[in-house]
């Protein structure tokens, strides 16, 4: 993979970066308030794991024409930005213990998070075969 894609793949995370956050602020001020933990919860993931897929089908075609272990690299890369960035910032932004953390990689009170990741990594690759890419 070359490093144009690479930075391609990199500015497209950040806007998926940005609509996370967005998604965080609506469901801690909206969904969680007006439905509940566990349904705020589900109805985040859910929305956010929409809006993934829906900026890696607009993005995509920037990529121009990749091969298919590109278009997983670009996946595994977003899985691993996204890692990074949440155990950073909850770590040392937000001074979240390290088990706090984790307790969102399980499915406790409607939390989603882990098939919000799945869907962050298998993304171009599902766009790409949709598209017929791949």
């Amino acid at each position: 993979m070359d490093i144009e894609t690479l930075v391609k793949a990199f500015a497209v995370w950040l806007s998926i970066l940005v609509l996370a956050i967005i998604n965080g602020a609506l469901r801690e001020a909206l969904l969680i308030p007006t439905l509940g933990k566990p349904s705020g919860l589900i109805l985040s993931g859910v929305i956010l794991s929409g809006l993934i897929l829906v900026v890696t089908y607009i993005a995509l075609p920037w990529f121009g024409s990749v091969d298919i272990s590109s278009y997983i690299l670009i996946g595994l890369g977003w899985l691993c930005l996204t890692l990074v960035f949440e155990f950073s910032f909850g770590h040392l932004i937000q001074n979240k213990s390290w088990s706090q953390l984790l307790e969102a990689y399980t499915f406790k009170d409607g939390n989603v998070w882990l098939i919000v990741l799945l869907i962050t990594a298998v993304a171009p690759i599902i766009v790409a075969k949709i598209q017929g890419w791949a």
